[in-house]
C-alpha cells in the first residue's frame, strides 16, 4: 500500500504517468494560445472601452445593479463600449446598460462550476468564453481604457489590484480606475493609507492611481476628464 508522497511519486515514474502528465501540460499550451488568439481577433478593433466590475451575486433590484447599469449608459452616450465579465449580477447590469443604450456590449465570460453563465445583453459577436483566468485578465487590461469598480468579492479585488499593480510598475499605460460606493470601500482604503502607506509599502503618489466616488455621474465624469486631458489610446 502506498502511504507517502515519495511512494506516490516513485509509483508514478514506474507507471510512466509522470511523463504522460508532462505531455498533457505541453498540449495545454495550445489551448492557452487558442484563447489568446480568439480574444485578440475579436477585440482588436473594438475601439475605446471601459470595463465595469462587481459581484456576480448582486440582484437586479439592488442599488449597485442600477448603478452599474447607469454607468454603462453614460459611457455609451460618450462613445465608449462596455466590457464586463459576461456573467450575472453587476456584469449583467453593465451589459444591459450598454445594450439598451445602443452601445458596444462585450462579455469576457469564464467557465466556472457555479455562478457563472453569460448574460443575454452581450453582443453575439463580442462574447468570448475563457477557461483560464489569466488569459481573461490580459484581455481586460489590453482592451480597457478605464475601470469602474462596484462592490464585489475576491474576483473583483483580484482584477482591480492587478490593474493598479501593472500601472504602478509601468507595465501598462495609465488609465482611470474608479470605485463606486464609499461606504463599501472605505475600510479597504483606510487600511491602505494607514498600513500600506503608513508603513512605507507604497508611495503617497500611488494613492492617485484611483478615485472613490458615490454616483455613476461622478465615476464616468472622472473617466471623461482623464481623456480630455490625455490622448485616448489603447493600452499596448
Amino acid at each position: 500500500m502506498i502511504n507517502t508522497n515519495e511512494d506516490k511519486i516513485r509509483k508514478a515514474f514506474e507507471n510512466k504517468t509522470w511523463q504522460e502528465i508532462k505531455v498533457k501540460d505541453s498540449w495545454q499550451i495550445f489551448k492557452i494560445m487558442a484563447e489568446f488568439v480568439e480574444g485578440f481577433e475579436k477585440l482588436a478593433r473594438i475601439g475605446p472601452c471601459v470595463s465595469i466590475f462587481g459581484s456576480a451575486r448582486t440582484s437586479r433590484e439592488h442599488h449597485d445593479y442600477k448603478m452599474a447599469e447607469q454607468c454603462a449608459k453614460l459611457l455609451t452616450e460618450r462613445g465608449y463600449g462596455v466590457i464586463s465579465g459576461g456573467g450575472p449580477g453587476i456584469m449583467e447590469a453593465a451589459n444591459k446598460g450598454a445594450y439598451e443604450a445602443g452601445g458596444k456590449s462585450v462579455g469576457l465570460n469564464i467557465d466556472l462550476p457555479f455562478e457563472q453563465f453569460h448574460n443575454k445583453y452581450i453582443d453575439r459577436d463580442k462574447l468570448i468564453e475563457f477557461n483560464y483566468f489569466f488569459v481573461r485578465k490580459v484581455m481586460f487590461m489590453k482592451y480597457s481604457q478605464g475601470y469602474i469598480i462596484l462592490p464585489g468579492g475576491f474576483g473583483t479585488m483580484d482584477e482591480l489590484f492587478e490593474a493598479i499593480t501593472l500601472i504602478q510598475t509601468g507595465k501598462i499605460a495609465r488609465f482611470p480606475i474608479v470605485f463606486v460606493g464609499k461606504s463599501f470601500f472605505s475600510g479597504l482604503f483606510e487600511w491602505i493609507e494607514q498600513k500600506m502607506l503608513g508603513e512605507g509599502k507604497i508611495n503617497e503618489e500611488d494613492l492617485n492611481l484611483y478615485r472613490v466616488v458615490d454616483t455613476a455621474e461622478e465615476a464616468t465624469e472622472h473617466i471623461f476628464r482623464f481623456y480630455d486631458k490625455y490622448l485616448l489610446k489603447p493600452n499596448f
